[in-house]
Protein backbone atom coordinates (compact mmCIF):
# COMPACT_ATOMS: atom_id res chain seq x y z
CA UNK A 1 0.00 0.00 0.00
CA UNK A 2 2.84 2.08 0.82
CA UNK A 3 4.04 3.75 -3.11
CA UNK A 4 7.51 2.81 -4.75
CA UNK A 5 8.32 6.17 -5.47
CA UNK A 6 11.54 7.87 -3.95
CA UNK A 7 11.23 10.82 -2.39
CA UNK A 8 13.63 14.28 -2.61
CA UNK A 9 14.12 16.25 0.03
CA UNK A 10 10.89 18.31 -0.12
CA UNK A 11 8.97 15.34 -0.24
CA UNK A 12 7.96 15.36 -3.97
CA UNK A 13 8.88 12.15 -5.75
CA UNK A 14 11.35 12.23 -8.25
CA UNK A 15 10.49 8.70 -10.41
CA UNK A 16 8.57 5.18 -10.58
CA UNK A 17 9.26 1.87 -12.64
CA UNK A 18 7.13 0.49 -14.93
CA UNK A 19 8.92 -1.80 -16.70
CA UNK A 20 12.05 -4.41 -16.21
CA UNK A 21 14.34 -3.35 -19.28
CA UNK A 22 16.59 -0.76 -17.22
CA UNK A 23 15.78 2.09 -20.24
CA UNK A 24 13.71 5.01 -20.12
CA UNK A 25 10.35 4.37 -20.65
CA UNK A 26 7.07 5.91 -21.06
CA UNK A 27 4.21 5.25 -17.93
CA UNK A 28 0.62 4.06 -19.08
CA UNK A 29 0.27 8.32 -18.98
CA UNK A 30 2.96 8.70 -21.42
CA UNK A 31 5.30 10.53 -18.87
CA UNK A 32 9.12 9.53 -19.18
CA UNK A 33 10.17 7.83 -16.17
CA UNK A 34 13.74 5.95 -15.34
CA UNK A 35 14.00 2.25 -14.48
CA UNK A 36 16.00 -0.12 -12.86
CA UNK A 37 16.73 -3.57 -14.07
CA UNK A 38 16.15 -6.18 -11.38
CA UNK A 39 18.56 -8.92 -10.55
CA UNK A 40 18.06 -12.42 -12.15
CA UNK A 41 17.54 -13.33 -8.82
CA UNK A 42 14.52 -11.44 -8.06
CA UNK A 43 11.14 -12.34 -7.19
CA UNK A 44 8.88 -11.83 -10.10
CA UNK A 45 6.63 -9.43 -7.70
CA UNK A 46 9.34 -7.66 -7.01
CA UNK A 47 11.09 -7.34 -10.84
CA UNK A 48 7.05 -6.43 -11.11
CA UNK A 49 6.88 -3.73 -8.83
CA UNK A 50 7.57 -0.13 -9.34
CA UNK A 51 10.38 1.54 -7.99
CA UNK A 52 12.80 4.93 -7.97
CA UNK A 53 16.05 6.58 -8.59
CA UNK A 54 17.51 10.20 -8.14
CA UNK A 55 18.31 11.94 -11.64
CA UNK A 56 20.95 11.25 -12.63
CA UNK A 57 22.58 9.15 -9.86
CA UNK A 58 23.71 5.59 -10.51
CA UNK A 59 21.46 2.68 -10.47
CA UNK A 60 21.60 1.30 -7.24
CA UNK A 61 21.10 -2.35 -6.42
CA UNK A 62 17.60 -3.53 -5.75
CA UNK A 63 16.87 -4.00 -1.97
CA UNK A 64 16.33 -7.75 -1.04
CA UNK A 65 12.74 -8.65 -0.78
CA UNK A 66 11.07 -11.96 0.66
CA UNK A 67 7.14 -12.82 1.12
CA UNK A 68 6.89 -15.02 4.28
CA UNK A 69 4.34 -17.13 5.08
CA UNK A 70 3.15 -15.40 8.32
CA UNK A 71 1.64 -12.66 7.01
CA UNK A 72 -1.51 -14.96 6.69
CA UNK A 73 -1.61 -15.86 10.66
CA UNK A 74 -0.75 -12.14 10.88
CA UNK A 75 -3.97 -11.04 8.92
CA UNK A 76 -6.01 -14.00 10.20
CA UNK A 77 -5.27 -13.12 13.87
CA UNK A 78 -6.38 -9.32 13.39
CA UNK A 79 -9.42 -10.02 11.22
CA UNK A 80 -10.24 -12.19 14.41
CA UNK A 81 -9.88 -10.16 16.94
CA UNK A 82 -11.58 -7.08 14.92
CA UNK A 83 -14.28 -9.54 14.62
CA UNK A 84 -14.90 -9.89 17.62
CA UNK A 85 -14.69 -6.18 18.70
CA UNK A 86 -17.24 -5.41 16.29
CA UNK A 87 -19.07 -8.42 17.40
CA UNK A 88 -19.36 -6.39 20.88
CA UNK A 89 -20.38 -3.06 19.53
CA UNK A 90 -23.83 -4.53 17.96
CA UNK A 91 -24.54 -7.12 20.29
CA UNK A 92 -26.86 -4.75 22.45
CA UNK A 93 -28.53 -2.73 19.31
CA UNK A 94 -29.79 -5.61 17.64
CA UNK A 95 -31.49 -7.01 21.15
CA UNK A 96 -32.90 -3.74 22.01
CA UNK A 97 -36.00 -4.51 22.66
CA UNK A 98 -34.68 -6.99 25.03
CA UNK A 99 -32.39 -5.49 26.54
CA UNK A 100 -34.28 -2.42 27.34
CA UNK A 101 -36.61 -4.86 29.28
CA UNK A 102 -34.43 -6.37 31.18
CA UNK A 103 -32.11 -3.50 32.18
CA UNK A 104 -35.51 -1.40 32.69
CA UNK A 105 -33.73 1.70 30.49
CA UNK A 106 -35.11 3.12 26.96
CA UNK A 107 -34.18 2.65 23.57
CA UNK A 108 -31.99 5.66 23.78
CA UNK A 109 -29.84 4.13 26.51
CA UNK A 110 -29.25 0.64 24.38
CA UNK A 111 -28.75 3.14 21.18
CA UNK A 112 -25.46 4.72 23.56
CA UNK A 113 -24.32 1.19 24.23
CA UNK A 114 -23.59 1.83 19.75
CA UNK A 115 -23.01 5.41 20.66
CA UNK A 116 -19.98 4.84 22.71
CA UNK A 117 -17.69 3.52 20.02
CA UNK A 118 -18.06 6.53 18.00
CA UNK A 119 -17.60 8.69 20.76
CA UNK A 120 -14.37 7.64 22.20
CA UNK A 121 -12.58 7.39 18.89
CA UNK A 122 -13.52 10.81 18.45
CA UNK A 123 -10.88 12.08 20.99
CA UNK A 124 -8.60 8.90 21.04
CA UNK A 125 -7.92 8.64 17.58
CA UNK A 126 -5.10 11.20 16.85
CA UNK A 127 -3.20 9.55 20.42
CA UNK A 128 -3.43 6.33 19.03
CA UNK A 129 -2.50 7.28 15.76
CA UNK A 130 0.66 8.56 16.95
CA UNK A 131 1.37 5.52 18.77
CA UNK A 132 1.20 3.60 15.98
CA UNK A 133 3.40 5.78 13.96
CA UNK A 134 6.00 6.07 16.35
CA UNK A 135 5.76 3.04 18.42
CA UNK A 136 4.81 0.30 15.71
CA UNK A 137 2.49 -2.31 14.77
CA UNK A 138 2.90 -4.52 17.69
CA UNK A 139 2.43 -2.38 20.82
CA UNK A 140 -1.20 -0.57 18.85
CA UNK A 141 -2.00 -4.48 18.23
CA UNK A 142 -1.40 -5.81 22.18
CA UNK A 143 -3.65 -2.86 23.11
CA UNK A 144 -6.51 -3.23 20.90
CA UNK A 145 -6.87 -7.12 21.45
CA UNK A 146 -5.92 -6.64 25.13
CA UNK A 147 -8.49 -4.18 26.03
CA UNK A 148 -11.37 -5.94 24.12
CA UNK A 149 -10.26 -8.70 26.04
CA UNK A 150 -10.77 -6.61 29.14
CA UNK A 151 -14.10 -5.19 28.18
CA UNK A 152 -15.57 -8.67 27.49
CA UNK A 153 -14.93 -9.73 30.70
CA UNK A 154 -16.04 -6.90 32.54
CA UNK A 155 -19.15 -7.56 30.72
CA UNK A 156 -19.43 -10.48 32.18
CA UNK A 157 -20.47 -9.48 35.23
CA UNK A 158 -23.48 -7.36 34.02
CA UNK A 159 -26.11 -9.43 33.43
CA UNK A 160 -28.55 -8.15 36.26
CA UNK A 161 -31.02 -5.65 35.78
CA UNK A 162 -29.40 -3.03 37.86
CA UNK A 163 -26.14 -3.56 36.84
CA UNK A 164 -26.77 -1.50 32.90
CA UNK A 165 -23.53 0.52 34.38
CA UNK A 166 -21.24 -2.45 34.86
CA UNK A 167 -22.41 -3.59 31.20
CA UNK A 168 -21.49 0.69 29.75
CA UNK A 169 -17.97 0.54 31.38
CA UNK A 170 -17.35 -2.81 29.49
CA UNK A 171 -18.64 -1.32 26.20
CA UNK A 172 -16.36 1.92 27.04
CA UNK A 173 -13.06 -0.36 27.58
CA UNK A 174 -14.59 -2.44 23.98
CA UNK A 175 -14.83 1.08 22.30
CA UNK A 176 -11.10 2.46 23.49
CA UNK A 177 -9.95 -1.26 21.85
CA UNK A 178 -12.07 0.05 18.72
CA UNK A 179 -9.34 2.59 18.60
CA UNK A 180 -6.68 0.69 18.20
CA UNK A 181 -8.29 -1.78 15.24
CA UNK A 182 -9.46 0.32 13.25
CA UNK A 183 -6.75 2.43 11.46
CA UNK A 184 -5.07 -0.99 11.37
CA UNK A 185 -6.11 -2.89 7.97
CA UNK A 186 -3.69 -0.38 5.81
CA UNK A 187 -0.75 -0.66 8.28
CA UNK A 188 -1.09 -4.20 8.16
CA UNK A 189 -1.41 -4.69 4.01
CA UNK A 190 1.82 -2.24 3.55
CA UNK A 191 3.48 -3.73 6.07
CA UNK A 192 3.60 -7.84 5.41
CA UNK A 193 1.88 -7.79 1.90
CA UNK A 194 3.53 -7.68 -1.43
CA UNK A 195 2.61 -5.16 -4.09
CA UNK A 196 0.16 -7.11 -5.47
CA UNK A 197 -1.59 -8.50 -2.52
CA UNK A 198 -2.03 -4.88 -0.52
CA UNK A 199 -5.09 -3.64 -1.67
CA UNK A 200 -6.72 -7.75 -1.18
CA UNK A 201 -5.01 -7.93 2.34
CA UNK A 202 -6.32 -4.50 3.40
CA UNK A 203 -10.51 -5.44 2.10
CA UNK A 204 -9.54 -8.90 3.97
CA UNK A 205 -8.75 -6.72 7.24
CA UNK A 206 -12.11 -4.89 6.86
CA UNK A 207 -13.70 -7.96 6.17
CA UNK A 208 -13.26 -9.11 9.10
CA UNK A 209 -14.47 -6.13 11.16
CA UNK A 210 -17.31 -6.76 8.77
CA UNK A 211 -17.91 -10.50 9.97
CA UNK A 212 -17.69 -9.28 13.19
CA UNK A 213 -20.79 -7.21 12.89
CA UNK A 214 -22.93 -10.22 10.71
CA UNK A 215 -22.06 -12.44 13.49
CA UNK A 216 -23.31 -10.09 15.61
CA UNK A 217 -26.55 -9.76 13.91
CA UNK A 218 -27.32 -13.36 13.94
CA UNK A 219 -25.55 -14.84 16.93
CA UNK A 220 -27.19 -12.60 20.21
CA UNK A 221 -31.36 -12.74 18.66
CA UNK A 222 -30.23 -17.20 18.71
CA UNK A 223 -28.71 -17.11 22.28
CA UNK A 224 -31.06 -14.36 23.74
CA UNK A 225 -34.42 -15.17 22.85
CA UNK A 226 -37.08 -13.04 23.72
CA UNK A 227 -38.65 -14.67 27.20
CA UNK A 228 -40.46 -13.27 30.18
CA UNK A 229 -38.39 -15.21 33.00
CA UNK A 230 -35.88 -12.99 33.89
CA UNK A 231 -33.71 -15.84 34.97
CA UNK A 232 -33.95 -17.16 31.57
CA UNK A 233 -32.83 -14.02 30.42
CA UNK A 234 -29.95 -13.16 32.51
CA UNK A 235 -28.91 -16.97 32.45
CA UNK A 236 -28.83 -16.36 28.05
CA UNK A 237 -27.03 -12.95 28.61
CA UNK A 238 -24.58 -14.56 30.60
CA UNK A 239 -23.26 -17.11 28.06
CA UNK A 240 -23.23 -14.74 25.73
CA UNK A 241 -21.05 -12.54 27.47
CA UNK A 242 -19.05 -15.68 28.95
CA UNK A 243 -18.19 -17.18 25.72
CA UNK A 244 -17.56 -13.83 23.67
CA UNK A 245 -14.52 -13.31 26.75
CA UNK A 246 -13.18 -16.90 26.26
CA UNK A 247 -12.84 -16.18 22.75
CA UNK A 248 -11.59 -12.63 23.01
CA UNK A 249 -8.81 -14.14 25.96
CA UNK A 250 -7.30 -16.72 23.04
CA UNK A 251 -7.37 -13.77 20.38
CA UNK A 252 -5.37 -11.81 22.90
CA UNK A 253 -2.93 -14.51 23.78
CA UNK A 254 -2.86 -15.60 19.93
CA UNK A 255 -1.89 -11.69 19.04
CA UNK A 256 0.95 -12.42 21.93
CA UNK A 257 2.24 -14.75 20.21
CA UNK A 258 2.19 -14.03 16.06
CA UNK A 259 2.07 -10.72 15.83
CA UNK A 260 5.75 -9.02 15.10
CA UNK A 261 6.46 -5.42 14.19
CA UNK A 262 7.46 -6.24 10.77
CA UNK A 263 9.29 -9.09 8.93
CA UNK A 264 12.90 -9.86 8.55
CA UNK A 265 13.15 -8.21 5.06
CA UNK A 266 10.68 -6.08 3.77
CA UNK A 267 7.66 -7.96 1.41
CA UNK A 268 7.93 -5.07 -1.50
CA UNK A 269 11.02 -2.36 -2.74
CA UNK A 270 8.76 0.54 -1.61
CA UNK A 271 8.41 -0.64 2.06
CA UNK A 272 12.61 -1.18 1.87
CA UNK A 273 12.68 2.33 0.89
CA UNK A 274 10.14 3.42 4.23
CA UNK A 275 12.53 2.04 6.44
CA UNK A 276 15.23 3.56 5.05
CA UNK A 277 13.82 6.75 6.50
CA UNK A 278 15.15 8.50 9.69
CA UNK A 279 12.72 8.12 12.62
CA UNK A 280 13.67 11.47 13.40
CA UNK A 281 12.54 12.87 9.60
CA UNK A 282 8.99 11.88 10.94
CA UNK A 283 6.65 14.54 11.85
CA UNK A 284 3.15 13.70 13.24
CA UNK A 285 2.01 17.42 13.23
CA UNK A 286 2.58 18.00 10.09
CA UNK A 287 1.42 14.71 8.47
CA UNK A 288 -1.89 16.16 9.93
CA UNK A 289 -1.73 19.43 8.82
CA UNK A 290 -0.53 18.35 4.67
CA UNK A 291 -3.39 16.12 4.95
CA UNK A 292 -5.87 19.03 5.78
CA UNK A 293 -4.00 20.84 2.87
CA UNK A 294 -4.54 18.03 0.43
CA UNK A 295 -8.13 19.20 -1.01
CA UNK A 296 -8.96 15.64 -2.72
CA UNK A 297 -8.55 14.07 1.18
CA UNK A 298 -10.88 16.48 2.93
CA UNK A 299 -13.50 15.84 0.10
CA UNK A 300 -12.97 12.32 0.77
CA UNK A 301 -13.08 12.67 4.68
CA UNK A 302 -16.26 14.38 4.31
CA UNK A 303 -17.55 12.08 1.80
CA UNK A 304 -16.46 8.62 3.46
CA UNK A 305 -17.96 9.73 6.54
CA UNK A 306 -21.31 10.50 5.63
CA UNK A 307 -21.43 6.83 3.97
CA UNK A 308 -19.80 5.23 7.39
CA UNK A 309 -21.89 6.76 9.15
CA UNK A 310 -25.36 6.37 7.39
CA UNK A 311 -24.12 2.42 7.37
CA UNK A 312 -22.90 2.39 11.44
CA UNK A 313 -27.23 4.28 11.87
CA UNK A 314 -28.60 1.58 9.78
CA UNK A 315 -26.74 -0.96 11.75
CA UNK A 316 -27.17 0.65 15.26
CA UNK A 317 -31.52 1.20 14.44
CA UNK A 318 -32.31 -1.73 11.99
CA UNK A 319 -33.96 -3.79 15.34
CA UNK A 320 -35.90 -0.63 16.02
CA UNK A 321 -36.60 -0.51 12.35
CA UNK A 322 -37.73 -3.72 11.66
CA UNK A 323 -39.68 -4.35 14.44
CA UNK A 324 -41.89 -0.97 13.86
CA UNK A 325 -43.20 -2.44 10.40
CA UNK A 326 -42.62 -6.31 11.94
CA UNK A 327 -43.36 -6.70 15.21
CA UNK A 328 -41.74 -9.90 16.83
CA UNK A 329 -39.40 -10.20 14.46
CA UNK A 330 -36.16 -10.19 16.34
CA UNK A 331 -34.68 -13.02 15.20
CA UNK A 332 -35.75 -12.02 11.35
CA UNK A 333 -33.97 -8.47 12.26
CA UNK A 334 -30.98 -9.85 13.02
CA UNK A 335 -31.08 -12.38 9.55
CA UNK A 336 -31.77 -8.79 7.66
CA UNK A 337 -28.36 -7.56 9.46
CA UNK A 338 -26.53 -10.71 8.39
CA UNK A 339 -27.76 -10.04 4.76
CA UNK A 340 -26.68 -7.04 4.85
CA UNK A 341 -23.28 -7.51 6.42
CA UNK A 342 -22.43 -10.88 4.27
CA UNK A 343 -23.82 -9.10 0.85
CA UNK A 344 -21.00 -6.35 1.51
CA UNK A 345 -18.43 -8.72 2.86
CA UNK A 346 -18.53 -10.27 -0.88
CA UNK A 347 -19.23 -6.61 -2.44
CA UNK A 348 -15.61 -5.69 -0.02
CA UNK A 349 -13.60 -8.43 -1.36
CA UNK A 350 -14.60 -7.67 -5.04
CA UNK A 351 -13.92 -4.29 -5.17
CA UNK A 352 -10.42 -4.98 -3.26
CA UNK A 353 -9.70 -7.38 -6.34
CA UNK A 354 -10.20 -4.89 -8.76
CA UNK A 355 -8.23 -2.16 -7.28
CA UNK A 356 -5.28 -5.00 -7.38
CA UNK A 357 -6.03 -5.08 -10.43
CA UNK A 358 -7.13 -2.02 -12.00
CA UNK A 359 -6.14 1.03 -9.57
CA UNK A 360 -9.29 2.66 -10.99
CA UNK A 361 -9.80 4.11 -7.54
CA UNK A 362 -11.98 7.42 -8.50
CA UNK A 363 -14.40 5.62 -11.24
CA UNK A 364 -14.77 2.35 -8.43
CA UNK A 365 -15.21 4.84 -5.50
CA UNK A 366 -18.03 7.01 -7.43
CA UNK A 367 -19.48 4.13 -8.94
CA UNK A 368 -20.17 2.42 -5.54
CA UNK A 369 -21.28 5.49 -4.08
CA UNK A 370 -24.31 6.03 -6.77
CA UNK A 371 -25.41 2.38 -6.41
CA UNK A 372 -24.89 2.70 -2.37
CA UNK A 373 -27.61 5.67 -2.56
CA UNK A 374 -29.80 3.63 -4.92
CA UNK A 375 -29.63 0.65 -2.59
CA UNK A 376 -30.78 2.92 0.37
CA UNK A 377 -33.76 4.49 -1.56
CA UNK A 378 -35.00 1.02 -2.29
CA UNK A 379 -34.21 0.24 0.79
CA UNK A 380 -36.25 3.10 2.63
CA UNK A 381 -39.49 2.50 0.04
CA UNK A 382 -40.01 -1.38 0.79
CA UNK A 383 -38.92 -1.64 4.37
CA UNK A 384 -42.51 -1.41 5.29
CA UNK A 385 -43.68 -4.34 2.88
CA UNK A 386 -45.45 -7.04 4.59
CA UNK A 387 -43.13 -9.68 2.89
CA UNK A 388 -39.88 -10.01 4.46
CA UNK A 389 -38.23 -11.54 1.58
CA UNK A 390 -38.39 -8.37 -0.20
CA UNK A 391 -36.59 -6.38 2.89
CA UNK A 392 -33.82 -9.55 3.07
CA UNK A 393 -33.40 -9.16 -0.78
CA UNK A 394 -33.22 -4.91 -0.26
CA UNK A 395 -31.03 -5.03 2.31
CA UNK A 396 -28.60 -7.86 0.49
CA UNK A 397 -28.73 -5.30 -2.56
CA UNK A 398 -27.72 -1.97 0.06
CA UNK A 399 -25.16 -3.70 2.38
CA UNK A 400 -23.35 -4.77 -0.84
CA UNK A 401 -22.84 -1.26 -2.30
CA UNK A 402 -22.39 0.47 1.17
CA UNK A 403 -20.11 -1.98 3.00
CA UNK A 404 -18.03 -2.76 -0.03
CA UNK A 405 -17.16 1.11 -0.14
CA UNK A 406 -15.14 0.80 2.59
CA UNK A 407 -12.00 -0.71 1.38
CA UNK A 408 -12.53 1.75 -1.32
CA UNK A 409 -12.07 4.47 1.05
CA UNK A 410 -9.14 3.53 3.37
CA UNK A 411 -7.25 2.56 -0.25
CA UNK A 412 -8.25 5.68 -2.33
CA UNK A 413 -7.00 7.68 1.17
CA UNK A 414 -3.71 6.00 0.85
CA UNK A 415 -3.27 6.58 -3.01
CA UNK A 416 -4.12 10.56 -3.06
CA UNK A 417 -2.01 10.88 -0.11
CA UNK A 418 1.30 9.18 -0.55
CA UNK A 419 3.67 10.10 1.16
CA UNK A 420 2.10 10.33 4.44
CA UNK A 421 1.58 7.45 7.10
CA UNK A 422 -1.49 4.83 5.94
CA UNK A 423 -2.37 5.03 9.73
CA UNK A 424 -2.58 8.93 9.64
CA UNK A 425 -5.08 9.23 6.74
CA UNK A 426 -6.81 6.04 7.72
CA UNK A 427 -7.12 7.34 11.54
CA UNK A 428 -8.65 10.34 10.41
CA UNK A 429 -11.06 8.69 8.39
CA UNK A 430 -12.48 6.41 10.86
CA UNK A 431 -12.58 9.72 13.09
CA UNK A 432 -14.91 11.31 10.40
CA UNK A 433 -16.98 8.40 10.26
CA UNK A 434 -17.59 8.42 14.20
CA UNK A 435 -18.00 11.54 14.31
CA UNK A 436 -21.21 11.54 11.37
CA UNK A 437 -22.35 8.40 12.45
CA UNK A 438 -23.05 9.46 15.53
CA UNK A 439 -24.80 12.25 14.41
CA UNK A 440 -26.67 10.13 12.43
CA UNK A 441 -27.43 7.73 14.95
CA UNK A 442 -29.18 9.98 17.49
CA UNK A 443 -31.09 12.22 14.74
CA UNK A 444 -32.46 9.39 12.68
CA UNK A 445 -33.20 7.79 15.84
CA UNK A 446 -35.11 10.70 16.89
CA UNK A 447 -36.78 10.83 13.70
CA UNK A 448 -37.76 7.06 14.07
CA UNK A 449 -39.44 7.57 17.43
CA UNK A 450 -41.22 10.50 17.00
CA UNK A 451 -42.52 10.02 13.40
CA UNK A 452 -41.20 6.40 11.42
CA UNK A 453 -38.64 4.44 10.16
CA UNK A 454 -38.78 6.06 6.28
CA UNK A 455 -38.29 9.38 7.72
CA UNK A 456 -35.40 8.39 9.34
CA UNK A 457 -34.02 6.45 5.94
CA UNK A 458 -34.84 9.62 3.99
CA UNK A 459 -32.87 11.68 6.63
CA UNK A 460 -29.72 9.43 5.39
CA UNK A 461 -30.70 9.46 1.70
CA UNK A 462 -30.51 12.86 1.55
CA UNK A 463 -27.12 13.16 3.24
CA UNK A 464 -25.57 10.50 0.53
CA UNK A 465 -26.75 12.72 -2.13
CA UNK A 466 -24.63 15.19 -0.95
CA UNK A 467 -22.19 12.61 -0.11
CA UNK A 468 -22.33 11.81 -3.97
CA UNK A 469 -21.92 15.22 -5.37
CA UNK A 470 -18.93 15.78 -2.73
CA UNK A 471 -17.16 12.45 -4.74
CA UNK A 472 -18.07 13.56 -7.70
CA UNK A 473 -16.03 17.13 -7.17
CA UNK A 474 -13.43 14.63 -5.47
CA UNK A 475 -13.32 12.83 -8.91
CA UNK A 476 -12.46 15.94 -10.84
CA UNK A 477 -9.83 17.88 -8.35
CA UNK A 478 -7.79 14.58 -7.72
CA UNK A 479 -7.34 14.32 -11.36
CA UNK A 480 -6.55 17.85 -12.22
CA UNK A 481 -4.01 17.90 -8.91
CA UNK A 482 -2.58 14.72 -9.95
CA UNK A 483 -2.53 16.44 -13.90
CA UNK A 484 -0.61 19.41 -12.65
CA UNK A 485 1.73 17.87 -10.35
CA UNK A 486 3.20 14.78 -13.16
CA UNK A 487 3.30 18.15 -15.39
CA UNK A 488 5.32 20.10 -12.52
CA UNK A 489 7.71 17.19 -11.30
CA UNK A 490 7.76 14.99 -14.60
CA UNK A 491 5.77 12.03 -13.02
CA UNK A 492 2.17 11.80 -11.20
CA UNK A 493 2.48 11.92 -7.49
CA UNK A 494 0.87 8.86 -6.65
CA UNK A 495 1.93 5.40 -5.50
CA UNK A 496 0.41 3.78 -8.99
CA UNK A 497 0.14 4.48 -12.58
CA UNK A 498 -3.31 7.03 -13.35
CA UNK A 499 -5.86 5.45 -15.02
CA UNK A 500 -8.06 8.06 -16.42
CA UNK A 501 -11.57 7.53 -16.54
CA UNK A 502 -11.68 8.76 -20.19
CA UNK A 503 -8.25 8.83 -21.41
CA UNK A 504 -6.06 11.71 -21.39
CA UNK A 505 -7.08 14.57 -23.68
Amino acid sequence: MVSTELTHHNGLPLGKEVGGDGLASPSSDGDAVVTVCASPGTEPAVREETQAMLPGAAAAAVPDTRLYGRRFLVLAVFSLYSLVNAFQWIQYSILASIFTGFYGVSNQDIDWLSVVYMLAYIPLIFPATWLLDTRGLRLTALLGSGLNCLGAWVKCTSARPDLFPVTMLGQVVCSVAQVFILGLPSQVASVWFGPKEVSTACATAVLGNQFGVAIGFLLPPVLVPRSEDYHVTAHNISIMFYGTAAVSTLLFILTIAVFKEKPKLPPSQSQALVRGCLPEDYSYKKSIINLFKNVPFVLLLISYGIMTGSFYSVSTLLNQMITIYHEGEEVNAGRIGLTLVIAGMIGSVICGVWLDYTKTYKQTTLIVYILSFIGMLIFTFTLFLENLIIVFVTAGALGFFMTGYLPLGFEFAVEITYPESEGTSSGLLNASAQIFGILFTLAQGKLTTDYDPQAGNIFLCAWMFVGIILTGELLVTSIAQIWQDSCVCGTPLSRTPIHWPFGRQ
